[in-house]
């Protein structure tokens, strides 16, 4: 054989290895699953850095406990002053995310994020969402719950109690409810849910629909309405990894917040031993949660994990309440107050604590204002009447007075008082009667409390 028909030869054998080799079945590359990475025990959704110092005791607990704990905060705290520096509005924001990050860090929480709803401060939790175009912020939250995967999600308490009450506290507990009852709906931002269409892919998540099976809120204010709620814990016990007392912990992280409280923080660092010790009657003592929503076996006081096992749970709707009709012809507190009565009922909430009587508090001297909806559903134009009732010191400045509903038809009122400037009898009762025809439609009372400093109403 010559040496052209041995090159043939070979030509030919390489030629049918080759054919045979693009003929073959390339092997099926393996499913990915979801980044193991990311998943955690307890998600915390506040507003502000700051917000964790509360809790931050029971989340070193967990930690000892080897559970996955990861932070979401739905502001960079912005808004605010700055004891360090010029720094101000965005770039505070940023100082504000590295004091956080570094504080969090030195008790073993590393995975936390911002979103970004812009700061607000108010106490009106409608002012917030509006402020940080809730929808958006609300698909971000949502998106994180489902690369999270969280078991249980803590956050503020939606509602409007006397305390600080910071309408962007209010708002992360609202927002923090509605992904906990969206989060698990494959029809709800779906585009999360899509699988990638290209290798380079910008829009379509790839992420599951995931239900977290708890959900506790714990609150800006100290009252006993919110007493046996939830479940209690303790911060006196040592940290097996930090090897100091549970409250401790919060202390010290505290101190990373220097733009907010520089003075008082280096009051704190200047304490010696003893009194570090001593401040446990501040910092120390019993928390507590309140139970929003449970999807698994429990009590309301058991343990937050009580109840909860590995297993995925299927999506769970909202066990919604119907809202109240009004009459044909009615008036009605509105704003937040007015809010929180139709998103308790459309999240299942009405058995969460609620006050007596409508309550805020306020500066002295400070315009107060109450929002009214008026509904007319008749077949007939009405006049409604509104009157002012008030303890003395008061000045009633605007919204008294009669008005004309048209039929079928709802409006927006308001009316505007002026707070006494001096000492006065806390909290001070504020009646608003509304009346049409001889008849009166509606008492609405609001509990006001003055003080010498605070957010403001709006």
């Amino acid at each position: 054989m010559n040496i052209f028909r041995l090159v043939v030869l070979l030509f030919q054998f390489l030629t049918i290895i080759s054919v045979a080799v693009a003929q073959a079945p390339s092997p099926t590359p393996p499913l990915l699953q979801p980044d193991d990475r990311l998943k955690v025990d307890v998600l915390l959704v506040v507003a502000h850095p700051d917000d964790e110092t509360g809790v931050v005791p029971y989340l070193v607990q967990l930690i000892d406990q080897h559970k996955h704990v990861a932070v979401i905060y739905t502001t960079h705290g912005e808004a605010g002053h700055n004891n360090m520096g010029p720094e101000r509005a965005q770039s505070l924001g940023a100082v504000r995310e590295m004091e956080l990050r570094h504080a969090l860090e030195s008790v073993g929480i590393n995975n936390v994020w911002f979103l970004s709803g812009k700061d607000t401060p108010s106490q009106n939790v409608l002012q917030s969402l509006a402020n940080w175009r809730h929808g958006e912020v609300q698909e971000e939250l949502v998106r994180m719950v489902r690369l999270t995967r969280p078991e249980v999600i803590l956050t503020w308490m939606p509602g409007f109690f006397v305390g600080e009450n910071h309408g962007d506290h209010q708002a992360a507990g609202v927002l923090a409810t509605e992904a906990f009852d969206m989060a698990g709906d494959p029809a709800v931002f779906p585009a999360q849910l899509a699988g990638p269409a290209k290798v380079n892919e910008t829009l379509l998540d790839g992420l599951q629909p995931w239900q977290p099976k708890k959900l506790y809120y714990f609150p800006d204010a100290a009252d006993d309405i919110f007493k046996n709620t939830g479940p209690t814990y303790q911060t006196n016990g040592t940290s097996r990894a930090l090897k100091i007392p549970y409250w401790r912990a919060g202390f010290e992280t505290f101190k990373y917040h220097l733009t907010q409280y520089r003075s008082f923080i280096d009051g704190l660092k200047k304490m010696d031993e003893k009194q570090v010790a001593e401040q446990e009657k501040n910092w120390g003592g019993e928390g507590s949660f309140t139970l929003g929503k449970s999807l698994v076996p429990g009590s309301i006081t058991g343990d937050v994990f009580e109840g909860i096992t590995p297993a995925r749970i299927a999506f769970a709707p909202a066990a919604r309440e119907p809202y109240e009709k009004p009459a044909a012809l009615s008036v009605e507190l509105g704003g937040p107050w007015g809010f929180y009565e139709k998103f308790l009922r459309a999240h299942g909430l009405m058995r969460l604590p609620k006050a007596a009587t409508p309550e805020i508090s306020i500066k002295r001297g400070a315009t107060l204002l109450i929002p009214l909806d008026l509904h007319n559903s008749g077949s007939a134009a009405k006049s409604v009447s509104i009157s002012v009732t008030a303890p003395d010191g008061w000045t009633t400045q605007s919204g008294a007075g009669s008005l004309a509903l048209d039929a079928q038809s709802d409006y927006f009122w308001q009316v505007s008082l002026e707070a006494p400037k001096g000492e006065t009898k806390l909290p001070q009762e504020i009646q608003v009667r509304a009346e049409s025809e001889g008849k009166t439609l509606a008492t609405i009372k609001l509990s006001v409390r003055l003080r010498n400093g605070g957010l403001p109403q709006n």
